[in-house]
């Protein structure tokens, strides 16, 4: 692969933006994509005159053989590839399912009378003070469940925003589930959109950019199917995998279609209780992750719910109950049937959380690492202790990192999970002769562009970083200022400080590029060291360029003619 990667994907939006909810969107096949055209290289930089020869030592130690000048043409392309891999995905993403509304806030309308009288109230009507405290509760949130009220439909708070809060934790985000349908909830709010090819959901508007989710109830199709047969056993060999999750239901049925019991609470702000249909609250008092139902059905209706289970586990500090775990186990074979870009996503979400190093351990334990990251997997064994050693440590400087509240791009957090397999293989050549980052590498980013909708940039970003790495460290001698300018430059460095963290080496390098100086490469730094002991070190001689002589042959030609004379 030459140093633009010219990948192509499905359509995404950026891997900020907030995704659906990965356990209420069924798996869908993802159409095969045509790869683009490879890019024509920036042409290479004409080398310096012949007068040019007598520079002084450290302008020769710039000089740069033209094999290992792959990064070169990369830094003076790399703008043209990141802008062009950026257009690719904002034009492919304007096929996207999604209803068309500018998102440009409109003046809230005043509150009618009867609106004003809705209030969570801070004591419930036997006289016990609320279940959660309403200051805990977000306010827009708030505002869209009470809206919902006064027009007649049942809205709670639902999932992780209940969890969290019962656990004393901040939700990052508070989704609400309604009797209301998609339709009729953007008939209420003025900013609202309708998202989702299968099952419609409401996204409400607020200043910020906040979105609050509102999604109708819903019932799980396994059950209605499993009660119009007569409540017959399912057969052993019966395919259980959900395509099709598009069944309106009651508030009940939506908590026990949901995947662990501890995210099927439901919150009614207006009577200050939590609602628990699935014994939610014993498993989160005892500190167990418990599927909803049988978990060898629940496992197999979608298996996405294992990296689910185990983000939980990491980052709640909960215990798996053993028969979930032993469920999750089985279940790992069916991995490969998810929808390769809801896999992604998963794993994506296990990494910003700042919990990626217990997390793959889990994966690691239950095998699932050989389906979501081969390359990982496949580094952790044949490397062993040693090589588990050397990757939970990127893992664990990453999560340090993530957990301080550094905003991390998508492209760094995926860097960071490849470097130790990128510098186990070493330097390779493209068929064009330029550095390239290992072939399973370049191999996992475009499969996660073409099947899993990595959008072109983030694949284009980390492997540019994983290239840098190798000119921060001083193993390959580099332009200094034209690699300094690289647009990528600082993201490159905050990598190469966190693997500074984990490893414990290069110190020096890193101090030298933080404090804008470049550092000596490696290889002349032990090319000074023989000079050292052995005398001055051989100056190296800059390749003269030749110059066309009057009657327009090259100098060359006219050398030869010369030393023919001579002889």
């Amino acid at each position: 692969m030459n140093s633009q990667l010219e990948l192509s994907a499905h359509p995404e939006e950026d891997s900020a933006a907030k995704p659906v909810a990965a356990d209420e969107q069924a798996p869908t096949e993802i159409p095969s994509i045509q790869v683009a055209p490879p890019a024509e290289p920036p042409p290479a930089p004409a080398y310096a005159d012949a007068e040019d020869e007598d520079e002084d030592d450290e302008e020769d130690d710039d000089e740069v053989d033209p094999a290992e000048s792959g990064l070169d043409d990369a830094v003076l392309g790399a703008e043209a590839a990141l802008a062009a891999a950026e257009a690719e995905d904002a034009a492919e993403a304007r096929g996207e399912d999604v209803e068309e509304v500018p998102i440009v806030l409109e003046p809230e309308p005043e509150p009618t009378p009867d609106e004003r009288a809705l209030h969570a109230p801070h004591v419930r009507p036997s006289g016990e003070p609320a279940e959660i405290d309403p200051d805990e509760l977000d306010p827009d949130a708030l505002k869209v469940v009470l809206r919902l009220h006064q027009h007649g439909h049942q809205a709670y708070m639902v999932g992780g925003c209940v969890r969290d809060l019962l656990l004393g934790r901040k939700p990052k985000d508070f989704d609400i589930a309604t009797s209301a349908t998609p339709n009729e909830v953007r008939g209420i709010f003025r900013n609202c959109r309708l998202i989702g090819r299968r099952f419609r959901l409401a996204h409400v508007y607020f200043k910020g950019g906040k979105i609050i989710e509102v999604s109708t109830f819903r019932a799980n199709p396994t059950e209605l199917e499993h009660a119009a047969h007569g409540g017959d056993d399912e057969g052993d060999g019966e395919d259980l995998l959900i395509t099709h999750d598009n069944v309106f239901g009651t508030a009940q049925q939506d908590a026990r279609r949901r995947d662990f019991t501890i995210n099927g609470l439901f919150y009614d702000v207006a009577e200050g209780r939590v609602i628990d249909y699935v014994r939610g609250r014993r498993d989160l008092d005892e500190r167990f992750i418990r599927t909803i139902g049988d978990p060898e059905v629940r496992m197999r209706e979608d298996p996405v719910r294992i990296l689910r289970a185990v983000r939980f586990a990491a980052k709640l500090g909960l215990d798996i109950e053993s028969r979930t775990y032993a469920a999750m186990e089985g279940a790992v074979e069916d991995l490969p049937r998810c929808a390769p870009a809801r896999l992604l996503e998963e794993t994506f979400r296990l990494i910003r959380g700042g919990v990626s190093a217990p997390a793959l351990k889990l994966l690691d334990a239950l095998d699932a690492l050989k389906i979501l990251l081969p390359p990982v997997n496949a580094y952790l064994k044949q490397h062993g202790k040693e090589g588990e050693k050397t990757f939970y440590a990127f893992a664990e400087s990453l999560d340090r990192r993530v957990s301080a509240g550094e905003a991390l791009d998508d492209a760094i957090l995926l860097a960071m999970l490849l470097i130790p397999i990128s510098r186990s293989t070493g330097p390779e050549e493209s068929q064009e002769g330029r550095p390239s980052v290992s072939q399973v590498v370049e191999d996992l980013l475009a499969g996660f562009v073409q099947s899993a909708r990595l959008p072109r940039r983030i694949a284009e970003r980390c492997r540019m970083l994983l290239l840098a790495q190798r000119t921060l460290s001083g193993e390959r001698r580099r332009r200094s200022a034209a690699f300094k300018r690289h647009p990528l430059f600082s993201e490159a460095l905050t990598v190469f400080e966190m693997t500074v963290e984990a490893t414990g080496e290069n110190r020096e390098q890193l101090e030298a590029w933080k404090a804008g100086e470049v550092p000596q490469p490696r290889a002349a730094a032990a090319e000074g060291d023989e000079s050292d002991a052995g005398g001055q070190r051989k100056r190296r001689r800059r390749r003269r360029r030749r110059r066309p002589s009057a009657n327009g042959s090259s100098g060359e030609s006219a050398g030869s003619s010369s030393e023919s004379g001579d002889a």
